[in-house]
């Protein structure tokens, strides 16, 4: 059934992160389904007091906590449901392919690659090439440079 799809997006620092939120909730809202928000935080590395490292883990995590909410309140402006909030800490990549591994709900990865004249990105590169074969559900790459009015057509 539509409505028991999940479109993964990926909460990165890039800009063209909203293009590919945007993408995903204008997807869900016209053919239904559910959007999903991943954030990655990176592993704290190891630290001479057991305590700073446990605050600098527990700042990550409220910062994620924090954005994905903000970000959720779109997600619910645009859709009219619930978005999933998902936080993981560890390698982007290796974290995502587990997502997808582990949770058969979600049927769409969305991803928005950088402007013209710039690299595809990290996780696209890796994603469709030497990690494709792991990918257990269709990736969709948003161009990062869309408008609005062009999400608009386009789903």
């Amino acid at each position: 059934m539509p409505n028991d799809r999940v479109f993964l997006v990926v909460v990165d620092d890039s800009p063209e992160r909203r293009v590919a939120l945007r993408y995903a909730c204008l997807r869900v809202r016209k053919s239904g389904g559910r959007v999903a928000l991943l954030r990655i935080t990176e592993p704290v590395e190891l630290q001479e007091w057991a305590s700073v490292g446990a605050l600098m883990q527990e700042e990550q995590r409220q910062d994620a906590e924090q954005l994905l909410a903000g970000l959720g309140t779109e997600v619910q402006e645009l859709t009219g449901g619930l978005p999933l909030l998902l936080i993981r800490e560890g390698e982007p990549v290796e974290e995502i392919l587990s997502l997808l591994e582990e949770d058969p709900r979600i049927s769409i990865l969305v991803l928005a690659s950088a402007p013209a004249g710039s690299t595809p990105g990290p996780l696209i590169t890796a994603l469709v090439g030497r990690q494709s074969p792991r990918l257990r559900c269709p990736l969709t790459v948003v161009p990062g440079g869309m408008s609005d009015a062009e999400l608009e057509r386009v789903t």
